[in-house]
């Protein structure tokens, strides 16, 4: 249940998992990646996540990375050239088991995506901007697109720290209990239960009393129920996909 199989084939292959970010703007994740259960798995030696700055693949003097759309249309478009020279020069030194462009027309990202992305060893993500890439490069180059959401983002950078904290954190080791990953929303197409901490009584707002029997069982059953009751209030398009 919950994934377990997930984590039993990754601690298996007991293998470092890299993630390759390339982007325009580098600075505006850099932080996020190097901080909380990012940074302690990459301290640890979990995962390696390396910013590519798509500028330093660029030949001309002003490292421009766009240009204006044939046929006329509005915004700019990242060119195929520094992209191509970026993935070419990360290719060359290893297999990637996805290349992936974040895209508001992409496959939409879920935990059961990234469960399964969490077991491959090498991924790069691409970050768009502007009004898009050179649609050659979707065509020849990527291997997968995917969209956070059903919104615009000015660039890709959010996406792409989002799918890396999603698939960093289920890594086994990344935090400290690994039965809290597994328990997560969504896990099972189900959200969580409610959970409750010290004091068991604050302002006459009271923990459940099941939470505080002792009784293992009990609680599992308490913790069930309370899922599906929340995710049919809340999500019931969750429900359905169980239902199927």
């Amino acid at each position: 249940m919950h994934g377990f199989p997930l984590f039993c084939i990754f601690a298996l292959t007991n293998k470092t998992m890299r993630i390759d970010i390339i982007t325009v703007l580098p600075e505006l994740i850099e932080g996020f990646l190097n901080e909380s259960i990012l940074g302690r798995a990459q301290r640890k030696g979990l995962v390696e996540i390396h910013l590519h700055n798509l500028r330093d693949y660029t030949t001309n003097k002003w490292r421009r990375v766009d240009d204006y759309p044939f046929g006329g249309f509005a915004g700019m478009v990242m060119q195929c050239e520094p992209i191509d020279r970026c993935i070419s020069a990360l290719t060359a030194e290893r297999h990637y088991d996805e290349i992936i462009f974040t895209s508001p027309d992409g496959e939409q990202f879920t935990q059961p995506m990234a469960n399964t992305l969490s077991l491959c060893e090498n991924l790069i993500i691409l970050c768009g901007h502007y009004k898009g890439i050179d649609y050659r490069i979707r065509e020849h180059l990527i291997t997968k697109e995917v969209s956070i959401g059903d919104y615009v983002l000015t660039g890709g950078e959010l996406a792409a720290a989002v799918m890396a904290d999603a698939i960093v954190r289920i890594i086994p080791g990344a935090i400290g209990d690994e039965q809290s990953a597994l328990s997560d929303s969504f896990q099972d197409n189900l959200l969580a239960a409610p959970v409750y901490t010290r004091p068991a009584e604050y302002k006459g707002w009271k923990v459940p009393d099941i939470l505080l029997s002792g009784n293992e069982a009990k609680i599992k059953e308490w913790e069930l129920s309370q899922s599906i009751e929340r995710t049919k209030r809340l999500r019931p398009d969750l429900i359905q996909k169980i239902d199927k």
